[in-house]
């Protein structure tokens, strides 16, 4: 059994790169078509927010004031490394595959996966399966479709 501190880790780190870099890779390829923004983009991800999210359960864990030192470093460089990790495996489909189609793949990748944890996550918790999947995939889905139009709203705007 995965100790708290990696489940945290784990739990939260696949999560916000999946969510993060979707949105990101989906409206920077809606707005600019280019294989350079896309990348430049998971690489960003994967490092800036990597580093954010981790400092950010850092100090969520500190404020709890129930965990020792090694539990919230636990958390925080669990974090990092799922977020890192899972950012950067988005770049296999950009980086092997037309753009249109990587972007395709990345999404059904992401969701996918976003669906396993789910499962794995309400089994552990007796919750209703599919309820519980359907929450995050729903979520997954809107940040993904608001950041389509986002991309497309303004390339048109700015006439990219």
């Amino acid at each position: 059994m995965v100790n708290h501190s990696l489940r945290i880790g784990l739990s939260f780190g696949v999560t916000s790169g999946i969510i993060t870099t979707l949105g990101l890779m989906v409206g920077l390829h809606s707005g600019t078509h280019l294989k350079i923004a896309v990348v430049g983009g998971i690489l960003t991800i994967a490092v800036a927010d990597a580093f954010s999210d981790a400092l950010g359960i850092h100090m969520s864990e500190e404020s709890e004031r129930e965990h020792t030192d090694r539990e919230i470093w636990q958390s925080t460089i669990s974090t990092f490394f799922f977020k890192f990790v899972f950012a950067l495996s988005f770049m296999v489909p950009i980086l092997l595959l037309e753009l249109q189609t990587a972007i395709i793949v990345a999404v059904i990748w992401g969701l996918s996966a976003l669906c396993i944890l789910s499962l794995h996550i309400s089994k552990g918790q007796r919750w209703r399966r599919l309820k519980v999947m359907f929450e995050h995939l729903a979520i997954a889905l809107i940040v993904i479709v608001i950041a389509h139009y986002i991309g497309d709203w303004l390339s048109l705007t700015l006439k990219i």
